[in-house]
């Protein structure tokens, strides 16, 4: 299995705090953002590589922090897409094909948002995920807040687990069970990315191919506990400062 860091933003949300810094590579108390993410899969059995796509302003940032990494027990790759500014980006599932296309990924794939900071172990996301192989799991979260909620994409499941209703960025959300960019492909559903970019011409949001997913196939959905932050605007970061932070 490798796992892939969705980091090619441009953070334009946290201006100026990712001017020159990448949003993954801020800090929350004494170390990266994307540190927290290497923490949680470097244990997890069968990980090969971690991949990491940026794009070309902050390429040779995130290939400084690598080779800072170098007790990691398997090799990391920054992966370069070549944009520039935020009007150029390919946006999460361009950057997915992207990856696919240019690198050898022969093997499940886990993707991970960059700016998504958690407490909560893995391992039976993974247990729960290849058990529903050759389908696709998410990860969830109870986000509590409805309105919250509306700025993501909303999720409904069935006692399975099954995701039986995808809402992206609803305006009145019938749940506050929200998907997190965390999503388990199996190594067969990856063909599955450039079938969705012919039809659909959707680059930017992973939650629009998720919706599109669950309405072609079986989608499933892991509930995450604990602590999670989308690190999407300045109040959410330094929230997650609070409750990340040292000692926390």
């Amino acid at each position: 299995m490798k796992v892939l860091i969705l980091a090619a933003g441009y953070g334009t949300r946290l201006y100026p705090l990712v001017k020159d810094t990448p949003k993954p590579l801020l800090k929350i108390g004494e170390k990266p953002l994307i540190n927290f993410l290497l923490e949680k899969v470097e244990g997890l059995k069968d990980l090969t590589e971690v991949l990491v796509v940026t794009n070309n302003k902050f390429a040779a940032t995130f290939k400084d922090w690598a080779k800072q990494q170098k007790k990691y027990k398997v090799p990391i790759t920054i992966i370069n897409d070549g944009t520039e500014t935020p009007d150029d980006r390919l946006g999460s599932v361009g950057d997915i094909n992207f990856t696919l296309e240019n690198e050898m990924v022969e093997e499940d794939l886990l993707v991970i948002g960059g700016d998504n900071l958690f407490d909560y172990a893995l391992d039976k996301y993974l247990a729960y995920a290849k058990k529903n192989s050759p389908h696709i799991t998410i990860g969830v979260y109870d986000i509590g807040n409805l309105n919250k909620a509306r700025q993501f994409g909303v999720v409904i499941m069935d006692k399975t687990g099954q995701i039986i209703s995808f809402e992206e960025k609803s305006e009145s959300p019938s749940s506050s069970i929200i998907s997190m960019c965390f999503y388990y492909f199996p190594q067969s559903s990856l063909k599955l990315v450039k079938e969705y970019l012919k039809q659909s011409k959707k680059t930017d949001n992973a939650g629009n191919y998720i919706q599109w997913l669950a309405e072609k196939s079986k989608v499933y959905g892991f509930p995450f506990e604990g602590k999670w932050y989308d690190i999407g605007s300045i109040e959410s970061y330094f929230e997650a400062q609070e409750r990340f932070g040292p000692g926390k």
